[in-house]
Protein backbone atom coordinates (compact mmCIF):
# COMPACT_ATOMS: atom_id res chain seq x y z
CA UNK A 1 0.00 0.00 0.00
CA UNK A 2 1.26 3.47 -1.04
CA UNK A 3 1.85 6.47 1.76
CA UNK A 4 0.33 9.02 0.93
CA UNK A 5 2.50 12.20 1.29
CA UNK A 6 1.26 15.56 0.99
CA UNK A 7 3.15 18.90 1.35
CA UNK A 8 2.16 22.36 3.35
CA UNK A 9 4.09 25.63 3.53
CA UNK A 10 4.18 26.28 6.68
CA UNK A 11 6.23 30.15 6.44
CA UNK A 12 6.07 31.69 9.80
CA UNK A 13 3.18 29.73 11.08
CA UNK A 14 4.70 27.66 13.93
CA UNK A 15 7.19 30.56 15.42
CA UNK A 16 3.51 32.87 16.11
CA UNK A 17 1.56 30.45 17.26
CA UNK A 18 4.38 29.43 19.49
CA UNK A 19 4.78 33.12 20.41
CA UNK A 20 0.93 33.22 21.26
CA UNK A 21 1.38 29.76 23.49
CA UNK A 22 4.29 31.47 25.20
CA UNK A 23 1.81 34.18 26.74
CA UNK A 24 -1.13 31.68 27.17
CA UNK A 25 -3.32 33.60 24.92
CA UNK A 26 -5.49 30.63 24.41
CA UNK A 27 -6.26 29.97 27.73
CA UNK A 28 -7.00 33.83 28.41
CA UNK A 29 -9.36 33.75 26.22
CA UNK A 30 -11.05 30.51 27.39
CA UNK A 31 -11.04 32.13 30.74
CA UNK A 32 -12.38 35.47 30.12
CA UNK A 33 -14.66 34.88 27.22
CA UNK A 34 -17.52 32.45 27.59
CA UNK A 35 -18.70 30.50 24.23
CA UNK A 36 -22.40 29.38 23.37
CA UNK A 37 -23.82 25.86 24.52
CA UNK A 38 -23.17 24.78 20.53
CA UNK A 39 -20.09 25.56 19.56
CA UNK A 40 -18.22 23.03 18.64
CA UNK A 41 -14.56 22.38 16.89
CA UNK A 42 -11.34 23.82 18.85
CA UNK A 43 -11.96 26.10 21.51
CA UNK A 44 -12.54 30.25 21.41
CA UNK A 45 -9.08 30.58 22.46
CA UNK A 46 -7.52 28.15 19.79
CA UNK A 47 -9.68 29.62 17.05
CA UNK A 48 -8.19 33.70 18.19
CA UNK A 49 -4.77 31.85 18.13
CA UNK A 50 -5.06 30.60 14.29
CA UNK A 51 -6.93 33.54 13.01
CA UNK A 52 -3.95 35.81 14.32
CA UNK A 53 -1.63 33.52 13.24
CA UNK A 54 -3.22 33.85 9.35
CA UNK A 55 -3.75 37.84 9.93
CA UNK A 56 -0.08 38.35 10.98
CA UNK A 57 1.30 35.97 8.44
CA UNK A 58 -0.61 37.11 5.12
CA UNK A 59 -1.38 40.28 6.25
CA UNK A 60 -4.95 40.14 5.16
CA UNK A 61 -8.42 40.67 7.90
CA UNK A 62 -11.19 39.44 5.93
CA UNK A 63 -12.79 36.67 7.31
CA UNK A 64 -13.73 34.64 4.15
CA UNK A 65 -10.19 33.86 2.96
CA UNK A 66 -9.51 32.08 6.83
CA UNK A 67 -10.79 29.05 5.88
CA UNK A 68 -9.01 28.05 2.89
CA UNK A 69 -6.10 28.89 4.24
CA UNK A 70 -6.85 26.41 7.17
CA UNK A 71 -7.66 23.83 5.04
CA UNK A 72 -4.29 24.29 3.38
CA UNK A 73 -2.79 24.23 6.47
CA UNK A 74 -4.63 20.70 8.11
CA UNK A 75 -1.77 19.11 9.83
CA UNK A 76 0.52 22.30 10.74
CA UNK A 77 -2.71 23.66 12.52
CA UNK A 78 -3.32 20.72 13.84
CA UNK A 79 0.20 20.25 15.37
CA UNK A 80 0.74 23.28 16.43
CA UNK A 81 -3.11 23.94 18.13
CA UNK A 82 -2.91 20.24 20.26
CA UNK A 83 -6.35 19.36 18.45
CA UNK A 84 -8.42 18.42 15.69
CA UNK A 85 -8.77 20.75 13.06
CA UNK A 86 -11.98 20.98 10.75
CA UNK A 87 -11.43 24.20 8.21
CA UNK A 88 -15.17 24.79 9.94
CA UNK A 89 -13.50 25.87 12.60
CA UNK A 90 -12.26 28.92 10.91
CA UNK A 91 -15.78 29.67 8.42
CA UNK A 92 -16.63 33.15 8.22
CA UNK A 93 -19.83 32.38 10.03
CA UNK A 94 -17.55 30.81 13.09
CA UNK A 95 -14.99 33.99 12.59
CA UNK A 96 -18.14 36.40 12.84
CA UNK A 97 -19.62 34.53 16.21
CA UNK A 98 -15.45 34.83 17.40
CA UNK A 99 -15.69 38.75 16.86
CA UNK A 100 -19.20 39.06 18.58
CA UNK A 101 -17.56 37.08 21.81
CA UNK A 102 -14.83 39.48 21.61
CA UNK A 103 -16.63 42.47 21.62
CA UNK A 104 -17.98 42.41 25.12
CA UNK A 105 -16.26 45.24 26.84
CA UNK A 106 -16.26 43.83 30.46
CA UNK A 107 -14.81 40.41 29.47
CA UNK A 108 -12.00 42.56 27.56
CA UNK A 109 -11.17 44.41 29.94
CA UNK A 110 -10.62 41.37 32.61
CA UNK A 111 -8.98 39.85 29.68
CA UNK A 112 -6.62 42.59 28.66
CA UNK A 113 -5.45 42.83 32.58
CA UNK A 114 -4.77 39.05 32.53
CA UNK A 115 -2.90 39.42 29.17
CA UNK A 116 -0.88 42.59 30.37
CA UNK A 117 -0.19 40.57 34.05
CA UNK A 118 1.64 38.10 31.77
CA UNK A 119 3.55 40.05 29.41
CA UNK A 120 4.28 43.28 30.39
CA UNK A 121 7.64 43.41 33.16
CA UNK A 122 8.47 46.36 35.25
CA UNK A 123 11.63 47.09 36.53
CA UNK A 124 12.81 49.70 39.08
CA UNK A 125 16.11 50.59 37.45
CA UNK A 126 18.10 53.19 38.86
CA UNK A 127 18.20 56.50 36.88
CA UNK A 128 21.98 58.03 38.27
CA UNK A 129 23.07 58.90 34.68
CA UNK A 130 20.89 59.33 31.54
CA UNK A 131 23.68 59.22 28.22
CA UNK A 132 22.62 61.28 25.17
CA UNK A 133 24.39 60.28 21.91
CA UNK A 134 23.49 62.80 18.78
CA UNK A 135 24.35 61.71 15.11
CA UNK A 136 23.50 62.70 11.74
CA UNK A 137 23.50 60.02 8.38
CA UNK A 138 23.32 61.88 5.10
CA UNK A 139 22.26 60.79 1.68
CA UNK A 140 22.41 60.95 -2.09
CA UNK A 141 18.50 60.86 -2.18
CA UNK A 142 16.37 63.07 -4.17
CA UNK A 143 14.86 66.22 -2.09
CA UNK A 144 11.79 67.36 -0.92
CA UNK A 145 10.34 69.92 0.91
CA UNK A 146 8.54 68.33 3.74
CA UNK A 147 10.77 65.42 4.24
CA UNK A 148 13.48 64.15 6.85
CA UNK A 149 16.00 64.12 4.66
CA UNK A 150 17.11 67.85 4.57
CA UNK A 151 20.25 70.19 3.82
CA UNK A 152 21.75 71.46 6.71
CA UNK A 153 25.29 72.23 8.89
CA UNK A 154 26.74 68.77 8.14
CA UNK A 155 29.11 67.33 10.45
CA UNK A 156 30.88 64.88 7.88
CA UNK A 157 31.68 67.64 6.01
CA UNK A 158 29.45 67.52 3.21
CA UNK A 159 27.12 70.24 2.85
CA UNK A 160 26.06 69.09 -1.16
CA UNK A 161 24.19 65.96 0.75
CA UNK A 162 20.94 65.86 2.76
CA UNK A 163 20.62 64.47 6.28
CA UNK A 164 18.98 63.26 9.11
CA UNK A 165 19.56 64.31 12.64
CA UNK A 166 19.22 61.05 15.01
CA UNK A 167 19.66 61.46 19.18
CA UNK A 168 19.09 58.47 21.64
CA UNK A 169 19.15 58.46 25.35
CA UNK A 170 20.05 55.59 27.20
CA UNK A 171 20.34 54.10 30.68
CA UNK A 172 23.71 53.95 32.11
CA UNK A 173 25.48 51.69 33.22
CA UNK A 174 22.96 49.53 31.52
CA UNK A 175 23.04 51.01 28.20
CA UNK A 176 19.06 50.25 28.03
CA UNK A 177 17.61 52.74 25.73
CA UNK A 178 14.92 55.21 26.92
CA UNK A 179 13.62 57.16 23.73
CA UNK A 180 14.85 57.80 20.36
CA UNK A 181 13.79 61.04 18.39
CA UNK A 182 14.40 61.81 14.52
CA UNK A 183 14.51 64.95 13.32
CA UNK A 184 14.89 66.26 10.00
CA UNK A 185 18.82 67.33 8.74
CA UNK A 186 18.15 71.38 8.96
Amino acid sequence: MAELVSNERVDDIPLLLSQMQKVGLSELVDEHFETHGNWKGLSLGKVVMGWLSYILSQGDHRLNQVEAWAAGLSHTLETCLDGSVRPLDFSDDHLATVLDELSDDLSWESFEGGLNRQTVRVYDLSVETVRLDTTTANSYRAPTTDGLFQFGHSKDYRPDLQQVKISQAALDPLGLPVSTTVVSGV
